[in-house]
């Protein structure tokens, strides 16, 4: 199994902005549920810290395999999102891991 962490911050001068910019982000990729061939799971979490280091949302996905993946970065559901965030995302950190390798 391949996990797939993403996480955000987004654009917006209030914490109400950025919470409406991260809930839209979060209703986007639940959409690829059941879309994705290989992809096992996925959640999306919005931050609820207030920290100023935190990150404003994260995405966890599980594949099942590192094909799929790589399948998933090119799928053209994924794609649509990634061209519709835009400009909102500001920042991106990602890390991909198998637990099996660890």
């Amino acid at each position: 199994m391949v996990k797939h962490i993403v996480m955000w911050n987004v654009k917006g001068q209030t914490l109400l902005e950025r919470r409406v910019a991260a809930l839209d982000i979060k209703h986007r990729f639940e959409r690829l549920k059941g879309v994705v061939p290989g992809l096992l799971y996925l959640e999306v979490g919005i931050d609820i810290s207030g920290v100023d280091y935190a990150c404003d949302m994260v995405l966890y996905t599980e594949f099942d395999s590192e094909a799929s993946l790589k399948a998933y970065a090119t799928h053209p559901d994924h794609l649509a999102i990634r061209q519709e965030l835009g400009d909102v995302r500001i920042a991106r950190y990602q890390v991909d891991y198998s637990s099996e390798a660890s």
